[in-house]
């Protein structure tokens, strides 16, 4: 949302731009303009679903002031819940090309190019694009150190936001194949 504001040139979405041309980090205020902005597009008349925001009790607040202005509230909160430690694997084994957005996982979704050297590990310069043969990348928060640091943030910044929304949350193991984390999903919305 927040790079298709910047693009379409809507007034918060050049507050957005100035601030990242700056240098700066997109504020709560703005990030909540424009959603209120996108959610008031057409589309969204008969309900929309957030991915990934609000990410904390202050930015939830922000939101219900947006949602209560037009007479509606958050309807569903859907909490994909994973243990701590499965994610290192999940997350650390992530890889990507740049060019396309194609994903890969080690060992998930691997690459036909991958290799692992003597000792088992993944041999890193092994993983390319299996249609244009040019190198994978890894994002510099999928390793092990950030994501210590990210789960920290997590809890405790995010997970209060299961309590801010407590009656409307539905937990759902995410920890299994992925048809059947869909077919939860969708019993709970």
């Amino acid at each position: 949302m927040l790079r298709s504001a910047v693009a379409a040139k809507t007034p918060v979405g050049l507050k957005a731009a100035g601030l990242m041309k700056a240098g700066k980090l997109v504020g709560d205020d703005v990030v909540v303009g424009i959603i209120k902005d996108r959610i008031n597009e057409p589309d969204c008349k008969s309900g929309f679903i957030l991915d990934g925001f609000p990410r904390t009790v202050e930015q939830a607040n922000m939101l219900d002031q947006v949602l209560k202005a037009k007479g509606e509230g958050v309807s569903k909160v859907v909490s994909l819940e994973v243990p701590d430690e499965i994610l290192d694997a999940r997350i650390c084994g992530r890889w990507i090309h740049k060019g396309s957005g194609r994903s890969y996982h080690t060992t998930f979704a691997p690459p036909k190019s991958m290799k692992k050297d003597a000792s088992g590990k993944v041999d890193p310069s092994s993983l390319k694009d299996d249609i244009t043969g040019e190198p994978l990348m890894q994002r510099p928060d999928d390793t092990s150190e950030a994501l210590v640091s990210r789960l920290a943030e997590y809890h405790a910044k995010t997970t209060p936001i299961l309590n801010h929304y407590s009656s409307v949350v539905a937990k759902v193991d995410a920890n299994q194949d992925s048809g059947k984390v869909w077919k939860n999903i969708l019993k709970v919305l």
